[in-house]
């Protein structure tokens, strides 16, 4: 059953991130849609809300909701998150974004196998996990004020061992939580965790290793 459910959540994962991808990547390459999205901040806050909305909503209800529903609504979120995620396609070289992509997934590789081989309780360390991402919001927050890129590099740094962390940390809870969750429920619940791990982690590493467009 646990190596079922990791392999449906790996399966849901690939899916969200390659529905991410090429919506990102088609947005990006029509200026009207572009033109749509970022010419209007309303437009873009309303895409900001709808995506955030999915987020939550899949977070509250996913225990309990069909498994149809939870399948759906979290190819939705990544729909949107593509949509919002195409600035990355404009910001950063093609060749930069694909070469972080693989890196990510290496570093994403890697510390899944320590959260799955791992005899240390990972999940006591869920609460300093969530202390320091907090800690790291809170200064995105005041450097956009700052505007310094020293700071930004500070916390892109940190935001990736976070992250890195939650890969390792969301690997074994889901293996924990296989009586709790209906198998399909459980199958989306890791993919969205690891979604947002991974999703991150490449974030970051563009912002500290990715080459920008002229």
């Amino acid at each position: 059953m646990e190596n079922k459910i990791m392999s449906k959540s790996f399966i849901w994962m690939f899916i969200g991130l390659l529905v991410t991808f090429v919506t990102g990547y088609v947005c990006s390459s029509n200026i009207d849609i572009l033109e749509f999205i970022y010419g209007s901040n309303i437009n873009y806050l309303i895409l900001i809300i709808i995506e955030l909305g999915l987020a939550i909503f899949l977070a509250a209800k996913l225990e309990s909701m069909n498994p149809i529903v939870a399948k759906v609504s979290f190819i939705l979120y990544t729909f949107f998150s593509g949509v919002t995620f195409s600035s990355i396609f404009v910001i950063y070289e093609l060749g930069s974004i694909l070469w972080i992509f693989l890196a990510s997934a290496v570093l994403f590789l890697v510390f899944a196998i320590i959260g799955h081989t791992t005899k240390i309780d990972l999940t006591k360390f869920g609460s300093l996990l969530a202390m320091i991402l907090f800690g790291i919001i809170i200064c995105m927050v005041i450097n956009i004020f700052l505007g310094s890129e020293q700071f930004e590099i500070i916390i892109s740094c940190f935001s990736v061992a976070v992250f890195l962390g939650y890969i390792a940390y969301d690997i074994q809870k889901i293996k924990k939580l296989d009586n709790v969750y209906p198998e399909e429920n459980l199958a989306i619940y890791g993919a969205f965790q690891l979604y947002l791990d991974f999703i991150n982690v490449l974030i970051d590493l563009l912002r500290l290793f990715g080459n920008e467009n002229d």
